[in-house]
């Protein structure tokens, strides 16, 4: 994928709005299910079968990412995983999105094309195509992203789960926090946390094989894991108990762990941004491949981890 050619020192100011969209939209290429992409007031899609699912989510810079702290591709890799993960989580796969990017005129024009390139290589691991979006003057960097996708079975709501079902988690938990937690304190190691906080892996198949098998309730975990079984525990009106014992914690979390003086599980418990999985099932037996029972569900209401409630953070407030 290539895009149009700028000086290096280029602006935003120097490219111009529609010089930026028109580089943009040589890096976007168009799946055979778009009709017509960028260029008019709205994309035409063609959807055979199924449910249309949608999600929008929004990133401000200094709020959810620092430029010092990672490339402008891995900030486009991130604003992409994030919502198609979203979609993931209803057990569908996201075909389309748009961006909206507010940034200031002196931000380079290479920065912002860089951006598109990792957010297009993420899309284009799940087949999706960016099909429009728009472009304003800001103060700070923010992008807004609506991510369409659908599923060709009922799509899996957080709200039904029942008591005596598990508690399930695919995908890897906790790495992101512990890159984030080394960056925050000025490190740039384990390398492989720091990477794992700027480029999350969601288990993209993970959501539909598990509405497939049956899941009753799922979440993407995006602001922490036990913030998000909360939300399972209170829209279906149910209590889950998370056993700590449940999780192998990889070597890269003990070692930032013992240097920093945190619980490595910590980051587990109460990370977010790897965007892994939270679904229940009625039975240990029903758990897909790829999936790991980490609690159960109860009649009751909130959330405990090993019988008890839990002290720490459980995740990411955004106010």
């Amino acid at each position: 994928m290539g895009g149009m050619a700028f000086s290096p020192d280029a602006t935003l100011a120097d490219a111009g709005e529609f010089g930026l969209i028109k580089a943009f939209t040589a890096i976007f290429e168009q799946g055979e299910h778009v009709l017509l992409g960028p260029g008019d007031d709205a994309a035409v899609l063609r959807i055979r079968n199924g449910h249309v699912v949608v999600s929008t989510d929004l990133m401000v810079e200094g709020r959810h990412f620092r430029r010092d702290w990672a490339t402008a591709e891995d900030v486009g890799h991130r604003a992409a995983a994030q919502n198609l993960s979203d979609i993931n989580a209803m057990g569908g796969t996201a075909h389309s999105l748009t961006i909206g990017l507010g940034a200031p005129a002196d931000l380079p024009a290479a920065w912002a094309l860089d951006f598109a390139r990792g957010f297009a290589a993420e899309c284009a691991s799940v087949g999706a195509s960016v099909v429009g979006g728009d472009l304003t003057r800001a103060d700070q960097v923010v992008i807004a992203v609506t991510a369409i996708g659908a599923c060709t079975q009922a799509p899996v709501l957080r709200s039904g789960a029942s008591a005596g079902e598990v508690l399930a988690l695919a995908g890897r938990q906790g790495w992101a926090a512990g890159g984030l937690a080394v960056l925050g304190r000025g490190f740039r190691s384990p390398r492989v946390l720091v990477e794992a906080y700027r480029r999350p892996e969601p288990p993209y198949a993970a959501g539909r094989i598990a509405a497939e098998a049956g899941a009753t309730a799922m979440i993407d975990i995006s602001d922490g894991l036990l913030a998000e079984a909360a939300h399972l525990a209170q829209e279906s009106d149910v209590a889950i108990d998370v056993r700590r014992t449940a999780f192998d914690l990889a070597e890269p979390l003990v070692a930032v762990g013992a240097a920093l003086g945190i619980d490595p599980l910590t980051f587990v418990l109460g990370g977010g941004d790897d965007h892994a999985l939270l679904a229940t099932f009625p039975d240990k037996a029903d758990v897909p491949e790829g999936w790991q029972v980490i609690g159960s569900v109860a009649e009751g209401a909130g959330i405990t981890v090993d019988g008890d409630a839990y002290e720490g953070a459980t995740g990411w407030t955004h106010f």
